[in-house]
């Protein structure tokens, strides 16, 4: 008996080991997905908030009869993205510069290691610090990086910045998703570059103004440290979008340095998702504070711009103001009314609230430098310092050539959040 229960129970382990053996295709054979595959949980980019998926009616704010056909109104839905709390400032724009001029460095001086995916490439070794000191060996090795001969100004070393070009890549969908396309061609057809020269121009403070001195903001805005936390301006659409291809980048190399999950990628704001975070969940509110006023009960004024006619400093700045400066609206986001105006990635079109989609609504249009002037067009939205207060509302709609920098456009970036809602985490 002793014998025949030791039998029997060893039967019992034997069947459990092998039931408990894993299956080819899934454990038991059961359909249960990949496993091994890599946690995600929420993000928290800096300096970005989070606005949630939604509904707004957009259009005019207020009665506006000779705009009702280019602003009319027209309901939409966004889905939940991220967007910068504030413009993007002269110091962030200034890492992205600083970058493209290192990057020119470290080629030049052939500092470069082998990449780990085992491919054999080389890339730029970051691990070693430039000097960018007066006399330094660094320098000295970079001397074609500066302007030279008739160039130099009173015998300074200086950066020619027109060098400073960045290398964007980024893929057609709209293209590859057209009918006849998907699949049937290489994919190299719809893999789009563009080199973009990325120093600001700085001459549109002096350019934009004819009869006006400006020369003091030509020559400091960008890189004097005072003006640091303001909004950069004479930044053109494609300039914003090579930032926003190397924020990408940057983010995404260091999740695969440290085995995270990659994210989506930075982006310029479509239009119906910037007027949407601007008007802050408030509807039909002529701006992003509500309204109908520019005052508050104080009469303080809630916005940089142009207050009666043309009294500049009454609003506590003369051109633009820090970039975190007023209060922000209901999503925590400031100056989406003044300072600067911004670029969206929207092609301007006067009819295009006719026909554009209901979900998301973005009428993209990648011109090229030989395209027509109407296709070139993009939209830019929020009014700045140098705008009367019509141009503030939430609704109002202008544009600008995306090959074309102003003193009083900048940009701020989106991103496309990943899931239902923020509190989805389960």
């Amino acid at each position: 008996m002793k014998r025949l229960a030791f039998g029997y129970c060893f039967l019992l382990v034997l069947a459990a080991a092998v039931g408990c053996k894993k299956a080819p295709g899934g454990p038991q054979g059961q359909v249960v997905g990949v496993e091994d595959r890599p946690m995600w949980d929420h993000i928290n980019p800096y300096g970005m908030v989070y606005i949630p998926s939604g509904t707004f009616q957009t259009g005019p704010g207020d009665q506006d009869v000779n705009n009702a056909l280019v602003q009319r109104t027209k309901e939409k839905s966004i889905q939940g993205f991220y967007m910068d709390e504030t413009e993007i400032t002269n110091n962030e724009y200034r890492q992205f510069v600083h970058y493209v001029r290192d990057s020119i460095a470290h080629t030049i001086l052939g500092h470069f290691v082998e990449s780990e995916d085992g491919s054999g490439t080389q890339k730029i070794d970051w691990s070693y610090d430039l000097d960018w000191g007066a006399g330094s060996e660094d320098v000295a090795g970079v001397q074609q990086m500066f302007y030279a001969g008739d160039d130099k100004f009173e015998g300074k070393n200086e950066l020619d910045v027109n060098q400073l070009k960045y290398s964007r890549e980024w893929y057609d969908w709209k293209t590859a998703a057209a009918k006849g396309e998907r699949g049937q061609a290489s994919r190299s057809k719809y893999i789009k570059k563009e080199e973009v020269t990325v120093y600001p121009d700085t001459l549109t403070w002096v350019h934009d103004y004819a009869y006006s001195y400006n020369e003091p903001m030509t020559r400091n805005y960008f890189w004097h440290p005072s003006f640091d936390d303001y909004p950069v301006v004479g930044v053109n659409w494609n300039q914003a979008n090579a930032f926003c291809s190397w924020r990408s980048r940057l983010w995404n190399d260091y999740a695969m340095q440290n085995g995270e999950t990659m994210n989506e990628e930075f982006r310029i704001p479509f239009e119906g998702e910037w007027e949407y975070a601007a008007r802050g969940g408030l509807e039909n509110a002529p701006y992003p504070w509500g309204g109908p006023y520019i005052r508050n009960r104080k009469g303080c004024l809630l916005a940089n711009f142009k207050p009666g006619r043309g009294n500049y400093p009454e609003d506590g700045g003369f051109y633009t103001v820090r970039a975190d400066s007023y209060h922000p609206n209901e999503y925590g986001l400031y100056n989406m009314a003044g300072n600067v105006a911004e670029w969206t990635s929207t092609a301007f079109y006067e009819n295009s609230y006719a026909f554009d989609h209901d979900m998301n609504p973005d009428i993209r249009k990648d011109a090229g430098a030989e395209a027509s002037q109407t296709d070139r067009r993009k939209v830019i939205r929020g009014g700045s310092w140098k705008d009367i207060a019509y141009q503030l509302q939430t609704g109002t709609r202008e544009w600008e050539y995306q090959d074309t920098a102003k003193c009083y456009i900048g940009f701020r970036c989106a991103l496309t959040f990943l899931g239902r809602s923020i509190d989805d985490k389960y």
